[in-house]
């Protein structure tokens, strides 16, 4: 992948995301700007309001990285979601603010200290083939959708 490209992906899959949930009749309002994490204000029915941020890989991350997010910088915050998307495993997994404090783990030291990591997948080796594969995590199952339904 060139540099054009992959520096482009997250933008391009932000998009195709918000395309997704407006497609599923979402209300949504996108910001201008991105100061504060906010990828898209959702407009539930009963007339709350959901922040969500939308964190993606691509297929071409290096092996046993394809659902790995690294370096987030977040601290609690109520009525805000993440929505992570792994392209080589085809897979969105939506956590509340709360759920992803409590699933991700926290750097105590180095550059990233404070920051937050989270890996939904592993790496298996196919036992005929004798290849390595990445895999979705059994205990994310839970945080795992196909469509946006836990915003309605």
């Amino acid at each position: 992948m060139n540099f054009r490209h992959s520096a482009g992906f997250g933008k391009r899959i932000e998009y195709w995301v918000l395309a997704k949930m407006l497609k599923e009749g979402l209300d949504l309002y996108v910001p201008l700007v991105d100061d504060f994490g906010i990828d898209a204000v959702l407009r539930k029915e009963d007339g709350s309001f959901v922040e969500i941020q939308i964190k993606a890989r691509s297929k071409s991350s290096k092996l046993g990285d394809g659902a790995r997010f690294s370096a987030i910088s977040h601290d609690f915050r109520p009525n805000y979601f993440f929505v992570f998307y792994s392209e080589k495993l085809e897979q969105f997994w939506i956590m509340s603010s709360e759920d992803f404090i409590k699933e991700a783990s926290q750097n105590k030291t180095g550059n990233n200290k404070g920051k937050r990591s989270i890996c939904f997948n592993g790496c298996k080796t196919n036992r005929e083939t004798k290849k390595k594969y990445e895999y979705s995590k059994p205990r994310y199952n839970k945080y795992q959708f196909n469509n946006f339904d836990t915003f309605k």
